[in-house]
């Protein structure tokens, strides 16, 4: 094989692994996200609770940068008092202390985050169904640095009508157009034990649907709370929000995936014990790593990225470039 033909192959190698190097920080919604790649980096579900994964750069960034609005009830609280007791937890895990912590304003390094800070509204459903927009613009206005709005249902999801939520996806819609500069971040509603074919279930594949095509950021707190840590789904089971299911296929709740994972692994080390409204404390566990998954990817975390670092692992493009190089040292010899 002549040199001058053998270069021109080993320049289009080269060529081809640079596109391939830099093809996810071209395109960093493509990344993979936690321990299912084939969820949308905008949407933060059960496959991402693995806290192990959020680089401590990415909590840091998400600390220095956000402001936060959440509103919400009852269920809602969940994440918060997960959070609440996160902090511990983790400073008990050998990470930097309170790495995790959070208050209103973002006191001596924390989270800013404002907690039901939203006079006029308690949450998506309550006084009614539509008054949590304007409190959102209320406060929004009063609060230009505010950057990132989330709010929760409560029980409302499972009464509510396909129109029902079509209003709530247009007033979300109508505020994201309203401040460009602001994240919204949408939410599905907790499970009731309707099951697949009940109205809840439904209605969250609305949202869900809605999330995906338009690329919404979606905080899924019903698909949270139907998997384990272990990643077993209960979705099939009518499980509810206090995580009971039907274990034996009856039609009866008579088992609780939350207490079950609970009993078998140690407190302190695998799971902590915090407050969790109409629940167990894994789930308020789950949903505090989740949430934390939302601030660092909002923060602008690659969610590709290693634990270590939070930068883009280009594997297949330095094997690329390494199969080039052999190529070239075999090329070399036998001109």
């Amino acid at each position: 094989m002549s040199l001058k033909p053998a270069l021109k192959i080993l320049s289009l190698f080269v060529v081809f692994s640079l596109i391939c190097l830099n093809a996810s920080v071209l395109f960093p919604g493509n990344a993979a996200q936690g321990t299912n790649s084939s969820t949308p980096w905008n949407i933060i579900d059960h496959s991402s609770t693995d806290i192990s994964k959020i680089p401590e750069s990415a909590v840091r960034q998400a600390k220095s940068d956000l402001h936060i609005g959440y509103g919400h009830t009852s269920h809602g609280s969940q994440l918060t008092t997960g959070m609440d007791g996160l902090v511990e937890f983790m400073n008990g895990q050998g990470y930097p202390e309170d790495l995790y912590a959070y208050n209103d304003g973002g006191e001596d390094g924390a989270l800013d985050l404002r907690d039901r800070c939203f006079p006029g509204a308690a949450d998506l459903g309550n006084p009614d169904r539509t008054s949590w927009a304007d409190a959102t613009r209320d406060y929004l206005d009063d609060h230009p640095e505010l950057n990132v709005v989330i709010w929760s249902w409560c029980g409302q999801v499972s009464s509510a009508s396909e129109e029902d939520i079509d209003t709530y996806l247009t007033l979300m819609d109508d505020l994201e157009s309203e401040y460009p500069d602001v994240d919204f971040v949408y939410m599905t509603g907790h499970l009731d034990g309707s099951g697949l074919d009940g109205n809840l279930h439904l209605r969250n594949e609305q949202i869900r649907d809605y999330c995906v095509e338009n690329e919404k950021i979606l905080y899924d707190f019903a698909d949270i709370e139907t998997y384990d840590p272990d990643n077993t789904y209960f979705g099939d089971k009518i499980p509810d929000d206090n995580c009971d299911y039907d274990s034996n296929g009856d039609g009866e709740r008579d088992s609780n995936w939350a207490i079950e994972w609970q009993e078998e692994h140690t407190e302190g080390e695998d799971w902590y014990s915090c407050a969790s409204a109409h629940s167990q404390p894994l789930n308020a566990n789950q949903k505090a790593y989740a949430a934390w998954w939302l601030w660092a990817t909002l923060g602008g975390w690659n969610q590709g990225g290693s634990a270590e670092t939070g930068e883009e692992t280009p594997g297949f493009g330095i094997a690329v470039v390494l199969a080039a190089t052999v190529i070239a040292g075999a090329i070399w010899r036998r001109r």
